[in-house]
């Protein structure tokens, strides 16, 4: 059944602080769990349970706080749960916190090695894709220019364009289409579109609902940190809305 999955979440539960200045001592570090569980803590996702096959496409849908992006660092590796357990099969390729990992003081050309490296491309294949990086990410004028004195919209350009790029089977998106303007936009909607008929499996977290329409074929609602429902889209779009529409 595994190797029929790309995507195995089980009784997966991760919690955070409210106050992230206070600290832990050794007794809690090595306490139970009653003692662990201090004031201020609270569960951002608890008891969700999920399965993705290669090839679908996931819309996270859910209210500010509801654990949506928190669900998409776990599913990356990079948070680990308290509870249960994220069985990912295969390679993920993350526009989350999309321009994470730059930095600031190399240039376009040397971030594109840099990042593109870390996500296992070979110099090979980094130097055969770098030109059709840096064309859609439309830098040509800023290739040697260092990384922070790029404009945000550029930053998140040549994030995406890198990324992208990547050949894993499963790509989380993470809000990376709110921002930047119209035509770069829509020159993310063909490219999504473009790895989602090479049977990429899209795991994708927005508040646009035309976006989520286009994209996903199936739905997860997150309410409150659990998993209030998984249907198709529609239905699950349809159900979000009419638990927030006043009267």
């Amino acid at each position: 059944m595994a190797a029929e999955l790309a995507i195995e979440v089980r009784d997966l539960g991760v919690r955070f602080r409210r106050n992230r200045r206070g600290r832990r001592n050794i007794k809690d570090l090595f306490g139970g769990s009653s003692r662990r569980s201090r004031p201020g803590e609270f569960w951002a996702l608890r008891h969700v349970s999920f399965e993705v096959r290669p090839g679908e496409s996931i819309g996270v849908i859910g209210r500010n706080g509801q654990g949506k992006s928190t669900l998409l660092k776990l599913v990356a590796g990079v948070l680990l749960a308290d509870e249960g357990d994220v069985r990912v099969h295969g390679g993920v390729a993350p526009l989350i916190e999309i321009t994470g990992g730059f930095v600031g003081d190399l240039t376009v050309r040397e971030n594109v090695r840099l990042i593109a490296g870390l996500h296992g491309m070979s110099r090979a294949e980094v130097a055969r894709r770098f030109d059709g990086i840096i064309d859609f990410a439309e830098l040509h004028d800023s290739v040697d220019t260092p990384y922070k004195r790029l404009s945000s919209g550029m930053k998140v350009r040549l994030a995406f364009s890198v990324v992208s790029q990547l050949e894993e089977p499963i790509l989380l998106v993470d809000e990376v289409l709110a921002v930047g303007d119209k035509a770069f936009r829509e020159k993310c909607y063909r490219r999504i579109d473009e790895l989602l008929a090479e049977g990429r499996t899209l795991f994708f977290v927005s508040h646009n609902e035309r976006d989520l329409r286009r994209f996903c074929t199936r739905g997860l609602y997150l309410d409150k940190g659990t998993l209030k429902m998984d249907a198709p889209i529609n239905e699950v779009l349809d159900q979000y809305n009419a638990d927030y529409t006043p009267g």
